[in-house]
């Protein structure tokens, strides 16, 4: 059985992607700090068939994070999907003049270097299965920065640098690499299906080679 980790797990679209990688046949380790709140969620899933199970970790930590993504595997299997989408802190969003290097390197410690972290902990099994996708889920600022959103300006452009030159280096390999952006808040997008709308977006993104990024919605019709 294959394995799919999210990493910033959560009730709303963590939740939906697990539910329609399920239905494709994928374990799902849950990658979030509180382990509390992941036994929920597993437990949830599994009452509805699907196989998951909570790991805690701080992105910020990559020794912390490597090593949960490491036990998921030894768990539920090895790890050929991955979607990175932790939802940053409010501190990020502060006016840029409020912006100090200190939050910078934070916000870029929970964005881009925790991606790496995640890459580096699943990239080899992957190789070994000669497959896999790693999606970036990521809001408007990863295209457009904007002075009110200042830890987020910074360091979700840089995120998006690194998954860039990855799909470009690993497509030969047959491992997927894209970016949904989703520019504003996921309940006030106008979908038919909602949340699961989205799930779906992921899942053709993991499954289907293509482009890098995609937009759910265009730019002007968001915000964060």
């Amino acid at each position: 059985m294959p394995t799919m980790a999210i990493i910033g797990a959560g009730p709303n679209l963590g939740a939906a992607v697990a539910r329609r990688f399920g239905r494709e046949g994928f374990s799902v380790a849950l990658v979030s700090r509180d382990q509390q709140k992941l036994d929920a969620l597993a437990a949830e899933l599994g009452a509805e068939g699907v196989t998951a199970r909570g790991y805690a970790a701080d992105v910020r930590d990559g020794a912390s994070l490597e090593a949960a993504l490491g036990r998921a595997a030894e768990d539920l299997g090895e790890i050929t999907a991955l979607q990175y989408s932790p939802l940053p802190a409010r501190e990020y969003l502060k006016p840029v003049l409020d912006l100090t290097p200190e939050l910078a390197l934070d916000a870029l410690s929970f964005s881009a270097l925790g991606l790496i972290s995640a890459v580096r902990a699943v990239l080899p099994g992957m190789r070994r299965a000669g497959e896999g996708s790693i999606v970036l889920i990521n809001g408007g600022t990863s295209v457009k920065a904007r002075a009110g959103f200042a830890g987020t300006s910074v360091a979700f452009p840089a995120e998006s640098a690194y998954g860039e030159m990855l799909h470009d280096a690993l497509a030969d390999e047959g491992i997927r690499v894209a970016q949904l952006v989703i520019p504003g808040a996921i309940p006030k997008l106008q979908l038919e299906n909602g949340i699961d709308d989205v799930a779906e977006r992921v899942w053709k993104l993991a499954s289907t080679p293509g482009e890098f990024r995609t937009m759910l919605i265009p730019l002007e019709e968001g915000r964060e």
